[in-house]
């Protein structure tokens, strides 16, 4: 299965970076792709953390929602929306709520949203010259979620899905071994700093650890905020092997997935049998 982990360097436009979308999408299809994975905030990289509210949605519907699911079907494509602002359900009826959950939307190649997930783990950093504190606007989510996708090679992979600073939470994709997950997502954002130290160490490890392949979507490149994110999307394999990547910039960083391959690792390093703990 060719999968397709779609890099971005979103603005303050929503239209301006649904376009830019689009064009990677149709790229990703063209390709051959079966799976493509869209970064964190694909939608907006606002000037001001509170900028995301504008945009929020409600679960089922909204601009970004119809967008996401027509592209799927025009495209018969499966898409992963990296993340987008969804409204939580005790919300007012009108207007907008004050915290959104970072979510991210898994749509079949109809056009059906198939699976959501609610980022767990907010991201905080101050190193006294840049700080972030994603609870200011985001509620966290609760729930590992993971999808079945059923692949023209006839494989049916299991996938589990995170977003961006759940990277550094070994114990959620753990789980998602132990749940007979093939593929992980890793839809993320990494600011320069953080991604520059650790970035392709961690994606590598959670593929090693887990015996798992991992496609990691970034945004890569300097934001009009001034924001600079590290990009470098990769997909590994179950060894750490990285099939591909791009540093910086917009782009589609694509490569098959063997699912031949992934019970070979599984079978001569049969390290997921041997957990004690």
């Amino acid at each position: 299965m060719f999968v397709a982990a779609l890099q971005m360097v979103s603005t303050e436009s929503l239209a301006d970076n649904l376009a830019q979308a689009e064009v990677l999408l149709q790229q990703a299809a063209d390709a051959g792709a079966e799976l493509a994975v869209l970064p964190e905030y694909f939608c907006l990289i606002g000037r001001h953390d509170h900028d995301k509210l504008a945009i929020q949605e409600r679960f089922g519907a909204g601009p970004i929602q119809e967008f996401l699911a027509e592209q799927a079907r025009r495209l018969g494509l499966w898409i992963v929306a990296g993340t987008l602002p969804l409204t939580p359900d005790n919300a007012a009826p009108s207007g907008e709520a004050a915290r959104v959950f970072n979510s991210s939307l898994a749509f079949d190649p109809q056009g059906a949203c198939v699976a959501r997930y609610d980022k767990i783990h907010l991201f905080r950093y101050d190193n006294g010259r840049e700080a972030y504190d994603e609870s200011r606007v985001l509620q966290a989510g609760a729930l590992p979620q993971q999808f079945a996708l059923a692949s023209q090679d006839g494989h049916t992979w299991q996938v589990g899905m995170s977003v961006c600073y759940d990277l550094r939470f070994a114990e959620l994709y753990r789980g998602y071994a132990a749940r007979g997950v093939d593929l992980l997502l890793v839809p993320s954002a990494f600011t320069h700093t953080t991604g520059q130290a650790h970035w392709e160490v961690l994606v590598r490890a959670r593929a090693i650890e887990n015996l798992c392949f991992v496609a990691a979507a970034a945004q890569g490149g300097t934001h009009p905020s001034g924001r600079r994110t590290w990009g470098q999307s990769m997909l590994v394999d179950p060894w750490g092997t990285v099939l591909a990547q791009q540093a910086q910039d917009p782009g589609v960083v694509l490569a098959p997935l063997d699912a031949a391959h992934l019970a070979q690792c599984r079978s001569q390093l049969p390290a997921l049998q041997h957990r004690l703990l």
